[in-house]
């Protein structure tokens, strides 16, 4: 295993694992979570690309824009976006969703007068650092050293496991592992898709309309729409 490999898989697991337990232990705001995500999420994996010329190559190609997958992209997002609307709707009697705005208020301050701009965030800027650290720096980084197969299951693994923090309150166990099954098979549709167009930009086009109808579902329990 080379200084590579290893780093690089530590600190998929170390930054995912503290984020999820200042979400779960630590309770900060939400807004004074996002410098922490991006200090995490965007500083250290920079700082690791510049510090390795040899991998500066690869930090420089996920951001090149390519027009084949946009229109797959696209359409994906849309159906998931779709999707999950409607799962919402077609699940709202049978799981208990009462204590997802309660634990958004006590635990990172977040109510309907603020969440119109937390949704932004979390749609554009969020959804951005996680494609950047999970799939850009996590898979397709790491796939040079470990193969495809590790690097496929275990960045969508520390993906799954970064949102039990977060989640971990606002369900019961079943409907929580349910989540965090489909969290795994969502990162690695997200890496194939990057795979497939060599940079991060279709998962990260799929990964905004998720959180558009996560947003949505955000507004319907706040009373917003």
């Amino acid at each position: 295993m080379t200084k590579q490999n290893t780093y690089i898989v530590m600190s998929l697991f170390i930054f995912s694992v503290s984020v999820g337990f200042i979400d779960a232990v630590i309770h900060p705001g939400y807004f004074v979570k996002i410098p922490i995500k991006i200090l995490f999420f965007l500083i250290f994996p920079i700082i690791f690309f510049a510090a390795n010329k040899a991998d500066f190559s690869e930090f420089k190609k996920i951001f090149i824009f390519r027009r084949g997958g946009l229109f797959r992209s696209l359409l994906l997002g849309a159906a998931i976006y779709a999707g999950i609307v409607l799962g919402y709707f077609l699940t709202r009697n049978i799981i208990d969703f009462s204590n997802v705005t309660s634990n958004l208020t006590a635990g990172m301050g977040i109510t309907a007068d603020n969440f119109i701009y937390v949704s932004l965030y979390i749609s554009l800027m969020n959804s951005f650092l996680e494609e950047f650290f999970f799939r850009g720096y996590g898979f397709m980084t790491l796939k040079k050293y470990t193969g495809r197969k590790f690097a496929y299951l275990f960045s969508s693994s520390v993906f799954a496991a970064y949102h039990v923090g977060m989640l971990i309150g606002m369900f019961r166990i079943g409907a929580l592992l349910l989540l965090l099954l489909g969290l795994i098979a969502g990162g690695c549709i997200f890496n194939r898709l990057n795979e497939l167009n060599d940079n991060i930009y279709p998962s990260w086009f799929v990964h905004m309309f998720a959180n558009f109808a996560i947003n949505t579902v955000g507004f319907l329990l706040f009373g917003v729409l």
